[in-house]
């Protein structure tokens, strides 16, 4: 084909006027009909248009890209089997959303396509306002509103179907949920490792794979690189699965096309006129929860519910769990004669591990809070309703998602970044996902407010801390908006599923795999540096400070005074420790934010894994405290070691400094390069110092 020459497959689903349309661009005389199956064989035109000489090839009217009905199976055919440059898609303009259904399905073919909404007349009579402009955007396809009846947009449609296909090949914008997402990009990415090409991206590849399409089955199956995509599909197939509560992947794509259909339908269309149809319960749940007024309080109101929840609940088995890691080192210790390796086991391997798991009840509790969110369908409410909102801050309603799942794990949260197909938008988004406090944060957040704070204001000072890391994001997206990322906002389509009742098995596999994420760290990274920081701060040790302290303890008068004397010493020893040397190194750059040295080399092991400040912060302070076994709680060292201002500027540090190790790795790889770290270690840097400086004298004054 000369680039004079453009071949059309004309596809629709029955009885949008794609023959009525094709009669008015050409004036050839074709059957035109009110019932289906009028063209069961495909029928060709020709004509001539502005020097392109065009053959339009007529399909048969089909509701979905299958091949069960005569119909649907010429259709089929053609589409996957035929020379054509590009499709049109007929869409009746007062029908949106059954029509979208074949979009969606043709937007897995990686074909150029123009959408021809007809029967533009009769949607403006019936009060439905379309933004073609927007909805373009959207799906990443020109579109046109036209009136095959009037004549009308014919010559802005032909146009656009000569640039389209001047043009090269642009993706469409096809986003599933989350979990679909997730499988998509794990096939995707293996694909494009073993540098497998075919006509269509190796992403709808992917897609056509969870659909279990029997073409592409076919054509992958006798690749040597089907043995490892099998298991991969297995495993693809009950995750999708167990998100949707049923095993037919048919129904779920059905509900996944459904909900994206729904999601385009809420950003570019409106009725003008009052429907007087029944409401469907979905409509009334949303006519309140995403009301454009008390939508953000509620769901305000929900995130405080959960922190309340998360400090209340949690509170209650950390006491057993404390009281068990004090009981297991102390029965460890008794079994052990040897001072140094008692020393490892006791303070080094149980104190650190334990100062972690201490904290799993919380770590549960938010985990199963925001499952439930997810399962139900708000999140993805949220994200419709927060869409005006962020936009002020230069990002959109998309990027929520991203952004409320760094509430759990910033790694996952900087992988569902790639739902953001705009490259520009992707990494401001990527920038920002460290401000939102994830699990590994908490920990610290309650330790601090446990020890500051009593039992009924701790969880509202939790949810403050929440709240102001996110409003920190957003600030800093507006800042980033203004200078590094400047440019026009892409918007992109919302999932908007229906409503349901949470799967106690998906919200029980969700927690589930996410806390045993969390203890399997506790048990091999975090034991590891909780080791390596207890070796730092055993040794070297002084010989002559044992001699000077020995001598001042066998001569204590009475047992008070001995024990001030060993105090003394196990403070002194950890000053002129490797950590201690290296803290007393560091000091002076944190001495402006109130921090010893002790709270200095716990932030630097932070950025191995967040965990480890909370471990490290118990090996430092128990080594000097006066606690007892009745009181040998870490949250009564923090508060009697550390000043409250210094705690409020060591926690914005914490809020706002580098995300962890394996983030950090995630983040580099999903922006593009190593220098977007560096731009990323700077800009979190600068913030945090700033704001904990700020934070420190503020808190100084109030107090």
């Amino acid at each position: 084909m000369s680039d004079k020459k453009i071949k059309v497959a004309l596809v629709g689903q029955p009885n949008v006027g794609k023959s009525m349309l094709i009669n008015s661009i050409s004036n050839a005389r074709l059957h035109v009909g009110n019932f289906t199956g009028v063209t069961v064989d495909k029928t060709e035109v020709m004509f001539e248009y502005d020097g392109f000489d065009f053959n339009v090839v007529d399909l048969p009217g089909t509701y979905a890209f299958t091949d069960y009905s005569i119909e649907e199976r010429v259709t089929h055919e053609f589409l996957t089997n035929e020379s054509y440059d590009l499709i049109i898609n007929v869409l009746d303009s007062t029908n949106m959303e059954k029509n979208l259904q074949l979009t969606a399905e043709l937007m897995t073919m990686s074909k150029k396509m123009v959408i021809a909404l007809n029967m533009s007349d009769e949607a403006e009579k019936e009060g439905i306002e379309i933004n073609t402009a927007y909805l373009s955007q959207l799906l990443g396809i020109p579109c046109v509103s036209v009136s095959a009846a009037e004549k009308k947009g014919l010559e802005p449609l032909m146009k656009a179907v000569i640039d389209v296909h001047l043009s090269p090949f642009q993706e469409q914008k096809l986003i599933f949920s989350e979990a679909v997402e997730e499988e998509i990009v794990l096939i995707a990415d293996y694909l494009d490792k073993h540098r497998f090409k075919a006509s269509i991206t190796n992403r709808n590849i992917a897609i056509n794979l969870l659909q279990q399409e029997k073409k592409t089955y076919r054509t992958l199956h006798d690749n040597p690189i089907w043995t490892e995509l099998q298991p991969m599909l297995i495993e693809a197939d009950r995750h999708i699965s167990l998100h949707h509560d049923s095993d037919d992947i048919k129904e779920i794509f059905a509900e996944e096309y459904l909900s994206f259909n729904r999601g385009i339908i809420a950003e570019a269309v409106r009725i003008k006129s009052k429907a007087s149809e029944q409401k469907t319960t979905t409509e009334k749940i949303d006519s309140v929860l995403i009301h454009p007024i008390f939508g953000i309080p509620i769901f305000l109101f929900f995130m405080w519910g959960l922190f309340q929840l998360t400090f209340e609940i949690g509170s209650i088995p950390m006491d057993w769990i404390d009281a068990f890691f004090g009981w297991l080192g102390g029965a460890v210790g008794a079994t052990i004669a040897n001072d140094e390796v008692r020393s490892l086991i006791v303070d080094g391997v149980i104190a650190g591990v334990g100062a972690v798991v201490l904290f799993i009840p919380n770590i549960v509790i938010l985990f199963v809070g925001i499952a439930l969110l997810e399962a139900t369908g708000y999140m993805s409410r949220v994200a419709f309703l927060l869409d005006g909102f962020f936009h002020k801050f230069g990002l959109h309603g998309q990027s929520f998602i991203p952004l409320v799942t760094g509430f759990g794990c910033s790694i996952p949260a900087y992988m569902s970044a790639r739902i953001l197909k705009n490259d520009r938008d992707r990494l401001l988004t990527l920038f920002v996902i460290g401000f939102m406090s994830c699990g590994a944060r908490l920990p610290v957040y309650v330790l601090f407010t446990g020890a500051f704070f009593g039992p009924e204001m701790a969880g509202n000072v939790l949810f403050g801390i929440y709240i102001l890391g996110a409003i920190i994001g957003l600030i800093a997206a507006k800042a980033l908006k203004m200078t590094a990322f400047k440019g026009i906002d892409e918007p992109f389509v919302m999932e908007m599923p229906k409503y349901r009742l949470p799967s106690v098995k998906l919200v029980w596999h969700t927690v589930l795999t996410k806390t045993m994420m969390y203890l399997k760290k506790a048990g091999t990274f975090i034991a590891a540096a909780s080791l390596l920081v207890w070796f730092l701060s055993t040794y070297p040790k002084s010989a002559l400070l044992d001699q000077e302290y020995a001598q001042k303890i066998e001569t204590a008068a009475t047992e008070q005074e001995a024990k001030k004397y060993e105090n003394a010493l196990a403070e002194a020893q950890l000053s002129q420790s490797f950590l201690g040397r290296i803290g007393h190194a560091i000091e002076p750059v944190f001495t402006p934010l109130g921090f010893d040295w002790k709270m200095a080399v716990a932030l630097q092991t932070g950025l191995a894994a967040k965990e480890v400040v909370v471990s490290t912060i118990g090996v430092l302070y128990s080594l000097g405290s006066d606690a007892t076994e009745e009181d040998n709680s870490l949250i009564r060292a923090i508060n009697s070691h550390i000043p409250f201002a210094s705690a409020v500027a060591f926690i914005v540090v914490i809020m706002t400094y580098l995300p962890c190790l394996a983030a950090s790795v995630v983040f580099t790889r999903e922006a593009g390069g190593i220098k977007y770290f560096g731009y990323l270690f700077l800009f979190t840097t600068i913030v945090a110092y700033s704001l904990a400086f700020i934070a420190y004298h503020v808190a100084l004054w109030l107090s």
